[in-house]
């Protein structure tokens, strides 16, 4: 006698005119049973075989997930072994990026940048080093970390030099950092420059006068609430933080100097906050000349092989991230929501 009380083969998908209750079915209904009682039967039996094939599906699901998961564990940890080594087998070209606004909290910060540099400048076999720039600037204070980190660097490591490469845009607190590489190179219609700085606000004083609301700001301070927007301007206040951005645009242009020395041209307007392409800025000595970075690891420093020394998110975070993400839409096809359709 069989196992399989339906005669189904074990594997196989089951039509929906073909049940597992029907052969039941229809020996009933030769018999003269009671279809109405029947046909309960068999929903029953329908609903439990959905259950099975349901619970089949998802334990293949859950099972394809701890195999991803396992199989991203080793990968982190084989690609740790490497990482932790730090050791190329090849003399190749080292790659830093600079990408996004230059911030603490953001990817091109200067504990990061920093991070690339010292990994990249203590590599054995990196011939160069190249800080790749595509950045509209920011904090001058994170720039300036990344600037002293770089002088330093070049002085313990004179043997290995540094090229920046400007791509799309390297200006204010980017080119701050540029400043320091032995060369700076762009592209013909890269912008560069914006050697200054700025700030700027709001003020809300007479909209709120119009609106009858009265500001209620307490103090212990002279000038606490200095550039406040909903203050009325204060005349000697807007001169002292004139005072300060001067203060902080000398800095800028100190080393720019220090760092471009003779190689810069007089002009006027060199320290003005305008932008230039790479064309003319090799014309004002703002950058040596025009490249990228893989015609620079070829042609300028004799090792074509380009390795990336950017830190990036812990593997691990990434991994989880994705993986959160695939059970996410994996979880949502099995419930059945569509993702190239909005839940209405």
């Amino acid at each position: 006698m069989s196992d399989n009380p339906w005669n189904e083969p074990e594997t196989g998908a089951t039509s929906a005119s073909e049940t597992p209750a029907k052969p039941l079915i229809e020996k009933a209904q030769e018999k003269g049973s009671d279809s109405r009682e029947w046909k309960l039967i068999e929903k029953s039996f329908n609903g439990l075989f959905i259950e099975q094939r349901r619970a089949r599906r998802w334990g293949i699901f859950f099972k394809g997930l701890t195999f991803v998961y396992l199989f991203a564990l080793l990968a982190i940890v084989m690609g740790g072994k490497d990482l932790e080594t730090g050791i190329h087998p090849q003399a190749h070209t080292a790659l830093i990026e600079v990408r996004g606004t230059i911030s603490a909290d953001d990817e091109a910060s200067a504990d990061n940048i920093i991070t690339g540099l010292r990994d990249a400048f203590e590599a054995p076999n990196a011939k160069a080093v190249i800080l790749r720039i595509n950045s509209p600037g920011g904090s001058p204070v994170q720039a300036g970390y990344v600037y002293d980190e770089i002088k330093r660097l070049r002085a313990l490591y004179p043997q290995k030099p540094l090229y920046a490469v400007i791509t799309d845009i390297g200006a204010s607190g980017a080119y701050y950092i540029a400043a320091a590489a032995d060369e700076i190179y762009a592209d013909k219609a890269s912008l560069v420059g914006s050697i200054g700085v700025v700030s700027g606000g709001f003020g809300f004083v007479e909209l709120m006068n119009k609106l009858g609301v009265e500001r209620r700001l307490y103090t212990a301070g002279e000038h606490k609430a200095f550039l406040d927007p909903f203050s009325p301007a204060d005349e000697s206040e807007a001169e002292l933080w004139q005072e300060v951005l001067k203060t902080t645009h000398a800095q800028f242009i100190d080393q720019v100097k220090q760092g471009r020395g003779e190689r810069l041209k007089e002009d006027p307007n060199l320290y003005s906050g305008l932008v230039w392409t790479g064309e003319q800025a090799v014309e004002l000595g703002l950058v040596d000349g025009l490249s990228s970075s893989s015609a620079l690891a070829r042609d300028r420093i004799g090792a074509e092989q380009i390795v990336d020394y950017t830190p990036r998110p812990e593997p691990w975070k990434q991994i989880i991230g994705e993986l959160g993400v695939s059970f996410a839409k994996a979880l949502g096809t099995q419930l059945g929501f569509s993702p190239a359709a909005p839940m209405r």
